[in-house]
């Protein structure tokens, strides 16, 4: 018997053995590494589109920068447009054409970052939609279009700082990962902490304040 099998074991039988392990044993090893090259373009897709997002953040941001208004000067603006004087507001300043782009896949970029990035993409489009509205309102009620503007400034304000927000998740997440991300947040969310027990005191003091001159 143990000759037979023996008989058997010609060189074109071990050849078809051999190819055979080889295909079982080679099918997982595929496997890993297919897996482990799905992750790395994965990693390169996700690292591309946050690169792309903070350079068009970053260009926003200066141009709000750019137009940033002292009180005094702000207060003109809003008596002039009181008085039904002209003031020309672009509706077409936002830069989110990468954003709009990518805004189907924004799913896979990490946890961390699409909270930032999705507010400030929000307020940048309530910006647009309100400059437009303060042009309407300009001819046929300027009061109306001088409130509006005084909200567009307080937007203003809103957006620049989401934008920043959002520059330094998406640097943390590029340079440093998850880890450098997770402490940014963590050192910002102290902060927060740090300033709301700062300034709680104050704003109960005129909210009381406040109160007691409506009641009398």
């Amino acid at each position: 018997m143990f000759e037979r099998f023996l008989d058997m074991l010609n060189p074109t039988v071990v050849a078809s053995l051999v190819a055979a392990a080889v295909a079982v044993l080679a099918w997982p090893v595929n496997d890993l590494l297919n897996r482990r090259r799905a992750r790395e373009l994965r990693f390169e897709r996700v690292n591309d589109v946050q690169r792309a997002l903070l350079a068009e953040i970053r260009a926003h941001v200066v141009s709000l920068e750019m137009q940033r208004m002292e009180s005094d000067e702000a207060e003109a603006l809003i008596r002039q447009l009181r008085e039904g004087r002209y003031l020309h507001l672009s509706p077409t300043e936002a830069n989110d054409r990468i954003y709009a782009a990518i805004i189907n896949d924004v799913h896979v970029l990490p946890y961390w970052v699409i909270d930032p990035v999705v507010t400030y993409y929000r307020q940048i489009a309530v910006m647009t939609s309100m400059a437009r509205d303060v042009q309407h309102q300009i001819e046929t009620n300027p009061v109306r279009a001088a409130e509006m503007f005084r909200d567009y400034l307080e937007l203003t304000d809103a957006a620049r700082d989401s934008g920043q927000e959002a520059m330094r998740r998406l640097i943390a997440s590029i340079v440093g990962g998850e880890a450098a991300a997770r402490e940014l947040i963590e050192r910002e969310e102290e902060n927060a902490r740090r300033r709301i027990l700062s300034t709680l005191p104050d704003e109960l003091a005129g909210l009381r304040d406040r109160l007691d001159r409506r009641s009398w």
